[in-house]
């Protein structure tokens, strides 16, 4: 069969967004993972994570963050359907953040993968949310976002301010609308994000400050993109005058010896 050059080629599966049961997967290797040490954090903690390091100003290796997300003891060769997965998301944000859209509602927009807990606790039958009563539960895209900042907190010199003062204000304008997530939705609910006919969860005022979060991870990556990675300034020892003691030890003048 032919193929017409404006047939578009279909994606191949690395290309392919993850869908419901990729997420599954991941969410289900990290219990795994959390069976031998319990500080192994939720996917959405991961999403704010990676999120952070594809904005971040130099490109941070994985045997670098690995460690830092994971643990000392998390090796990539033993979990490598995860590793997978977790490629082809860090593709998909990348994409997303680098596409050229001017609304959220547009279909090649980012979006980042996070939950509507309180609602999700809020839809279940009476008695089984006695079984979490009392219980913190996060906001929405409250661990997303603490995810976020645990990058940022872990590389600060990536995340320094630049000396231009209007570079220097998008990046703290930036980081400002992420912390604002970092914090308890208090506002009164009006809106679910786990089911459409769930009931109240989360704040008109959350998914503000969630859509300003959104476009503020959009800035970041635009904003290191430009400016590029940090040069580190070389500093040259001084050239000792002619006349002066040589600095190899001979005891001769300079001029007598190796600045001949």
């Amino acid at each position: 069969m032919t193929t017409s050059p404006d047939t578009p080629t279909p994606p191949t599966p690395a290309q392919e967004p993850l869908g419901p049961d990729d997420f599954d997967a991941l969410d289900q290797a990290l219990d795994a993972m959390r069976e031998h040490d319990e500080e192994i954090p939720q996917w959405e903690f991961c999403e704010g994570f990676m999120a952070a390091l594809i904005c971040t100003r130099r490109a941070i290796e994985p045997t670098e963050y690995w460690p830092v997300l994971l643990g000392d003891d998390f090796v990539p060769a033993q979990h490598m359907e995860f590793i997978w997965n977790w490629k082809r998301r860090w593709r998909e944000i990348e994409e997303g953040l680098d596409a050229p859209v001017e609304t959220l509602d547009d279909e090649r927009s980012w979006q980042p993968e996070v939950l509507d807990t309180r609602g999700a606790i809020a839809s279940l039958p009476e008695e089984e949310r006695a079984e979490v009563e009392g219980e913190e539960i996060p906001s929405f895209a409250q661990v997303w976002a603490l995810g976020f900042m645990y990058a940022v907190e872990n590389w600060p010199e990536e995340w320094t301010a630049p000396r231009d003062k209007e570079a220097a204000q998008m990046l703290d304008d930036a980081l400002d609308n992420i912390v604002a997530l970092t914090e308890d939705d208090k506002a009164v609910p009006t809106v679910s994000m786990y089911s459409d006919d769930g009931p109240p969860s989360v704040s008109q005022q959350r998914l503000d400050d969630f859509g300003a979060a959104i476009w503020a991870v959009y800035d970041l990556r635009q904003l290191w993109k430009s400016l590029g990675p940090k040069v580190e300034t070389i500093r040259k020892e001084p050239t000792p005058g002619r006349n002066d003691p040589c600095p190899c030890g001979s005891g001769k003048k300079y001029k007598k010896c190796h600045g001949e």
